[in-house]
């Protein structure tokens, strides 16, 4: 809530009522007097030539004036002159062009004169002139060639006017010329360019002329800048860079001044003028100019800055403002400065201007006439429109310089005074009339008043008079001797009391007494005092939802013998009370708030003397008004500045605007999010692609919701200009050995920037450095043919359209085809780092013999055979590669107990060289993988049984197995017990000597090197931690005693053994699995293995795995392992240290190719039979 103060205005008339008790007593126009000028037109007067031409000249006399002119300082003869008229009762002249003339005829200076029986006032000297637009002429301008960042000047030269007329800069298609600190217009009409920039290129520069009378604006012909550059494209990104100039090329310059040129100028101003004072730098970077005064301070009160502070502006001038002033251009590159030297003159202005006099007969009195000027004026009195000296003698009066002494006067020594003072820089005229009158005192006003006043405020009685001689005034209160002047009270010349505050004994009747010699007069004031109007409960600010329900209050103290009147104001604007209102003596309330009802509402209580206000501001939460008054600026190829004003976010601030824009070609009527930026915001540089014709709208978004979106902006369509930029990943690779293919990736449609883009390829030989070929394509490669084997070429690609070309493009080193390497490694040495792991060393080739980029050496080796008698092994060739130019590396994810055959070779873009011999090699025995299908069953509570399938590689002689458990329950754990097997065991039975803990089982294989990958399972739980588990064994128990079953076992065993027998008789016939055919390995009775009675496993382990397919040749076929041999070695993410040792467990992959083993041939051998089935 808020007391609303008192308008401005009334504070500005309270001032003028003050200045005003203090003015000269006038005459009452029923007494003779002399005339009096009351209005007059400006000395320098300049009219319309479409219009007819008033001069205006009014003047008041008792009797009336009569009026004549004087045209150039001769008479002016109206009356013979049928398009000249006088006003009736006016000294006013009307000009009439309706029937045909030239106003330009009566251009010259005019004087009216107004006259009556006791003199003549003159006005000033009034200079007609009539307003002229000259057209521009006719020019052809050639374009202006300038290179970027040097400065320019684009002068105007506008035709001369009558007045000045007012000069802007715009394009020929009427846009305005942005100005800012490094282009803009100076106070002489020319376009000013600090440093010229690629950009300015991109419109022409028109100067326009508005002339004020004719409303018209005169446009010369458009100057078309030509910027020569380093940076032929115009980048808009680069308007933001912290570096711009050097971004571009440009070189940097220390400031010069464009204007005024030097450094040093002087400048004249006339008192009470503005002092305009102008710098305009040119520079890279932009100068900033900053303004001092030698010997003191700016005064700040009056000096503002302008034109981007370019211009120093001090108002009404002053002779202490004379000085110098000088101006600081200033950039990186340095600093300059310009003085300029101030002098202040003045036109006269006056110190005591002359005022009328009203004498009565026989008093003396003065006229005074002071002025001052620079230089000094002269005085120049006149009696009448005529010089003092040619008026007839008064030996009552005296002139001393600028005052003029009147003795004892008599009525004949009326007459109307002027005085002229003036100087090189003007004139001050002035009329004072000498009045005699012997006149008793008069009151002006009607008498017994009545004045009514509140408490404590400031009132002013009037009572005004008049008499000759002038009488002294009086005031009494309630009929007492006492005169009211001083303390609370205080009497004007005109004869008003002030009283200054006003209590509740001021009260009563006031009487106001002028006397002079000739008689008195009296009248008399009633003033009665009143209670103020308060409003002591003033309506509070609030909010409100939509819909609900709102009371004001406004409770009201007042005198009671005054009428009391209390209406409410919304947005200042009288109220009007609808069905949805309900005003009462105190209150306002509002029902079923809405919207519209938000805004200030004002409780005024007023009686006839005085009103107090009370203000609340109602908010209605909701969501934002649109957004409004969307504005294009900074129109740019690529990009445009977006401006709106917010709309009433409605208590609920904004916390967003979306931009939106619509395009009129592809999905026209379909809006697409453009951008987000914060509430804050009102204005942003929106980055746009080329060849779209864009519009825009703004939604406003708030907590409560969003804004309908604002009506769309104008459209822009942004234009085609040469590409900003060139394909990228340009490459330069022979696809054969005597030629080069030149690809890069093509630009999208938002690079392209114009129509048929295409692209310049350029190369030449980077050795020879000869003239470049070139050939223009319009697709993404070029291939050069007919060239030598793996030469470097320089590279380049530019992106051209039908605007232009882009940038200058960057050169890449590219290479003609490679051929085969012509030599192969030499001194291939091998070193057996483990059993799985080789570490080779060679000689390195020569770089001639590579015949282009060598790659890398790569090791082919493949899988021999493998030490175990009877074991099949692919011999599919693997390699290890090796980048760069390295003469050793390590092979990895070898086989153990295996035998291997290397070959080497250098590896270059084309393929692969010659090999080396071949290299055998054999890895040691290693440890085996994890058993396979390690199963935990528990037919009943007091056995656990244990059944496993031997490693999928054994990776040597299998020597054994190990098996570790232990008993658990819960968080305790008993003794762990070791159990080893041979090699043929793969059934265990542990009698349970707990049935409540669980036991865990770690099984492993071992060779001679030692044990081997582990595999843990762990038994079931018991049955009252699982009974599921305990009734599926029970049920296996029950189904094992049952007698169908124990003869459906029997049966498949009778079919087992007659499989066996069919397997036996085939091999003891000579036949042959298929895959033995294809291994064509023979086994005999020689194996010493059988000579020794030890078991071979070979078979078993490495029968066809479970999803293998067999070929029709018997071979196995499976999918090819994943590893990857870059993992080891030198060549790849080696997990080898530097002495060959390998890194971490090792890990048994299922690799199909190499478990596919052959039968063996030990027919006799059930058990291995089995295995060979399984």
């Amino acid at each position: 809530m808020a007391r609303k103060q008192p308008p401005p205005w009334v504070h500005a008339a309270v001032l003028l009522w003050l200045l005003g008790l203090g003015g000269a007593i006038e005459i009452p126009m029923d007494l003779s007097q002399p005339p009096t000028i009351t209005k007059q037109s400006v000395k320098d007067h300049i009219v319309d030539p479409r219009d007819n031409i008033l001069i205006e000249c009014e003047a008041k006399g008792n009797p009336a004036p009569s009026f004549h002119w004087t045209r150039n300082s001769r008479f002016f003869n109206i009356a013979k002159d049928p398009r000249v008229s006088m006003r009736r009762r006016s000294g006013t002249l009307v000009i009439d062009f309706r029937s045909g003339g030239r106003p330009e005829e009566y251009e010259g200076e005019y004087q009216c004169f107004a006259r009556n029986k006791f003199g003549t006032a003159i006005s000033n000297r009034i200079r007609l002139q009539v307003s002229k637009s000259p057209l521009w002429p006719k020019e052809n301008l050639d374009p202006v060639v300038v290179q970027e960042g040097a400065p320019l000047t684009l002068q105007c030269n506008p035709p001369p006017g009558l007045p000045s007329p007012v000069i802007f800069w715009m394009s020929s298609s009427m846009e305005p010329i942005t100005q800012d600190k490094r282009v803009s217009q100076g106070y002489n009409g020319d376009l000013y360019f600090s440093n010229v920039l690629l950009q300015d290129m991109q419109t022409d520069y028109s100067c326009n002329a508005r002339f004020h009378f004719t409303h018209t604006i005169q446009q010369k012909n458009p100057f078309t800048l030509k910027v020569l550059t380093n940076h032929p494209y115009n980048d808009s990104s680069l308007r933001n860079h912290p570096d711009m100039y050097s971004a571009r090329g440009v070189a940097e310059r220390t400031p010069s001044f464009m204007h005024p040129q030097g450094t040093s100028s002087s400048q004249m101003v006339l008192r009470g003028t503005d002092l305009l004072l102008e710098c305009i730098a040119s520079g890279v970077p932009t100068p900033d100019i900053a303004w001092y005064k030698k010997g003191g301070d700016l005064p700040s009160h009056k000096a503002r800055f302008e034109n981007f502070n370019k211009a120093l502006r001090i108002t009404n001038v002053s002779e202490e403002d004379s000085g110098e002033y000088f101006c600081l251009a200033s950039n990186k590159m340095g600093s300059i400065r310009h003085t300029i030297s101030v002098r202040v003159k003045a036109a006269p202005y006056w110190l005591d201007e002359p005022q009328n006099l009203i004498l009565a007969p026989g008093e003396d009195g003065r006229l005074v006439c002071r002025a001052n000027g620079n230089p000094k004026p002269t005085v120049q009195w006149m009696v009448n429109g005529e010089p003092l000296q040619s008026a007839p003698l008064n030996p009552n009066r005296e002139v001393a310089g600028d005052t003029i002494i009147f003795r004892d006067t008599q009525i004949s020594s009326r007459a109307v005074y002027q005085c002229n003072t003036s100087n090189e820089h003007g004139y001050l005229l002035a009329n004072a009339f000498v009045s005699v009158l012997d006149v008793p005192p008069r009151m002006l006003s009607p008498r017994n008043q009545l004045i009514r006043v509140i408490l404590y405020n400031r009132t002013r009685l009037d009572c005004p008079f008049f008499g000759s001689p002038i009488p002294t005034l009086r005031w009494f209160k309630n009929g007492q001797g006492s005169n009211l002047d001083g303390g609370n009270y205080h009497v004007y010349e005109n004869g008003s009391l002030e009283i200054k505050m006003i209590r509740k004994e001021d009260q009563g009747i006031y009487t106001c007494v002028a006397t002079n010699i000739l008689g008195k007069a009296e009248n008399q004031v009633r003033l009665e005092v009143k209670d103020p109007t308060r409003i002591f409960r003033m309506p509070e600010d609030q909010s409100a939802q939509r819909g609900t329900t709102v009371r004001l209050e406004c409770r009201v103290k007042h005198d009671p013998s005054l009428k009391l009147t209390v209406h409410w104001l919304k947005d200042d604007e009288p109220l009007y009370v609808g069905n949805r209102m309900k005003k009462e003596d105190d209150s306002l309330t509002i029902f079923g708030v809405a919207e519209r009802d938000q805004g200030s509402y004002t409780c005024v209580a007023s009686t006839e003397l005085d009103q107090d206000l009370a203000k609340a501001y109602l908010t209605v939460l909701g969501r934002p008004d649109r957004p409004r008054d969307l504005e294009l600026t900074d129109l740019a190829e690529r990009s445009v500045r977006l401006t709106w004003i917010p709309g009433d976010p409605n208590n609920s601030p904004i916390t967003d605007f979306v931009v939106q824009f619509e395009e009129d070609q592809f999905q026209p009527g379909v809006w697409h999010d453009h951008s987000k930026f914060p509430g804050s915001v009102n204005s942003a540089v929106l980055q746009l692609s080329p060849y779209v014709n864009y519009q825009f709208r703004v939604i406003a978004v708030n907590e409560v919701g969003s804004s309908h979106p604002s009506l769309p902006s104008e459209r822009y369509r942004t234009s085609g200009a040469p590409p900003e930029s060139n394909p990228t990943d340009v490459k330069g690779e022979g696809t054969r050995k005597n030629n080069m293919e030149i690809t890069w990736t093509p630009m999208n449609a938002t690079s392209a920037f114009g129509p048929n883009l295409r692209y310049i390829v350029k190369w030449r030989r980077r050795e020879t450095r000869d003239t470049w070929n070139n050939v223009t394509v319009w697709g993404s490669r070029f291939v050069v043919g007919q060239t030598p084997v793996y030469v470097p070429y320089e590279i380049r690609v530019q992106a051209e359209n039908d605007f232009g070309k882009g940038p200058e493009p960057d050169t890449v080193i590219g290479y003609s085809g490679e051929d085969y390497p012509r030599a192969a490694p030499t001194d291939v040495k091998i070193r057996v780092l483990n059993s799985t792991a080789i570490s080779i060393q060679w000689n390195r080739v020569y770089s001639d013999t590579v015949q282009g980029q060598l790659r890398e050496y790569r090791a082919y080796y493949w899988r021999e055979s493998s030490l175990l008698k009877n074991l099949w092994v692919s011999q599919k060739r693997q390699q290890a590669s090796f980048p760069g130019d390295r003469p050793r590396g390590v092979v990895g994810r070898l086989f153990p107990y295996s035998n291997y055959k290397l070959e080497m070779v250098v590896v270059n873009g084309r393929g692969d060289g010659p090999r080396t011999e071949t290299k055998e090699f054999t890895t040691p025995e290693g440890v085996p993988s994890a058993p396979r299908r390690f199963r935990v069953r528990q037919p009943n509570l007091d056995i656990i049984n244990l059944e496993w399938d031997h490693p999928e590689h054994p990776n040597g002689i299998l020597t054994g197995y190990t098996l570790r458990y232990q008993a658990f329950n819960g968080t305790k754990v008993g003794k762990q017990i070791a159990e080893s097997f041979s090699p043929n065991q793969t059934k265990f039975s542990v009698q349970r000597l707990d049935p409540v803990s669980r036991y865990r089982f770690t099984l492993s294989a071992r060779t001679q090197v030692g044990n081997g990958e582990a595999v843990t399972e762990e038994s079931p739980a018991p049955p009252n931690e699982a009974t599921p588990t305990a009734a599926y064994t029970n049920n296996q128990a029950d189904i094992a005693t049952q007698g169908w079953f124990i003869g459906l076992m029997c049966a498949i065993a009778l079919l087992v053994l007659m499989l066996l027998i069919v397997c036996f008789i085939k091999r003891s016939r000579g036949g042959k699995y298929p895959v033995r055919e294809k291994k064509d390995v023979p086994l005999g009775p020689e194996d010493p293995k059988e000579d020794e009675g030890s078991f071979d496993y070979s078979d078993e382990d490495h029968k066809p795995l479970q999803g293998s397919q067999t070929s029709l040749d018997g071979t196995i076929k499976q999918p090819e392992s994943d590893d990857s041999l870059v993992d080891y070695g030198e060549g790849g993410e080696g997990q080898f240290n530097e002495d060959g040792s390998f890194i971490g467990q090792y890990t048994v992959k299922k690799d199909k190719e190499e478990t596919e083993g052959n039968e063996s041939s030990e027919a006799t051998s059930p058990v291995n039979a089995i295995y060979s089935l399984a």
